[in-house]
Formats: structure tokens, sequence, C-alpha cells
């Protein structure tokens, strides 16, 4: 891995609302966004959580209450909009605590992605559990209907 020096660049504070279809928990994400300009003018974004270098918010996250990776981001800005969410999220005990601001010129601990998190074994079990069922289904009644119309066919009165 090679340094990239990098001719500009300023940092923000972002707050990214979540929401677990599966469980319904919704939760707010702090993130600190360095938005960076090389000399050849190319744009690049590292998002940092706790002064490392995580994945977007849009890409892997996970649900803090039953650990689900499929979860939905809200448009920024949402819960300060929708009042009544933002109070049920007050409520929650597993809101996300806000991280220390880093320095401007404070080096990124780790510039390499970490991988996503694989879904647990269980999840998978589930998700193959249900797409052979789904095929199972589709065979059972494919082979009744063809059973039907034999059985038709056979015991028609000519």
């Amino acid at each position: 891995m090679g340094v990239i020096r990098v001719h500009e660049g300023f940092m923000a504070r972002e707050t990214w609302p979540f929401e677990c279809p599966r469980c319904l928990v919704i939760w707010e994400e702090e993130y600190t966004v360095r938005h960076l300009t090389d000399r050849h003018g190319n744009e690049v974004d590292v998002w940092l959580r706790d002064r490392l270098q995580v994945q977007p918010p849009w890409s892997g996250a996970r649900c803090p209450a039953c650990g689900d990776a499929d979860v939905k981001t809200f448009p920024r800005g949402y819960l300060a909009r929708h009042p009544e969410v933002r109070a049920a999220l007050r409520a929650a005990p597993h809101a996300a605590p806000a991280e220390p601001e880093p320095a401007a010129d404070e080096p990124v601990a780790s510039l390499a992605m970490a991988p996503p998190e694989r879904p647990s074994s269980l999840a998978r079990l589930r998700t193959s559990t249900m797409a052979y069922a789904v095929i199972a289904l589709s065979a059972l009644l494919f082979a009744s209907l063809e059973l039907y119309e034999i059985l038709r066919t056979t015991h028609r009165v000519h």
C-alpha cells in the first residue's frame, strides 16, 4: 500500500439514522467524514467512527439489538424532521455513543477497509431454508397440476 499525498480536504460530522426491519429498532450513528482531494482533482470520502476507518453508512451497518445486516437508512436529517421518532429513539437504551472529534491533521488509524461481517450461520440457514421451501412448494404445485391433468384426461367419459 502506497502513500497518497492529499492536496486539500475538510472534515464533517454526519449523523445517520437507521431502522432494522427485523426487530423494528431505530437508532442513529455518528460518523466523521474526511472529504479529500488529491493534486489530480480526485475526490475521496473517508468514513471514520472512533477514529477508525469504516465502511460508509449505507454499506455494512448492523442492528445493535438483533445483529441483522439488512438495515435500512433514513435520509439524513429525517429524525430531526420527525420528533415522534426521535422521542422513541431517546428511550432506546442501545443508541450509539458519540465519538470524539479527531484533529484535522491527525492520521487515520486504519486505511484498509474493514471486511463486511458475514451473516451468522443461523441467518444463512434461515435464508437457505426459505429458498429451498419455495423451490419445493413450486415443484409440488407443478406436480399436482400435472397429476390433475392426467387424472382428468384418463377418467373422461367419451
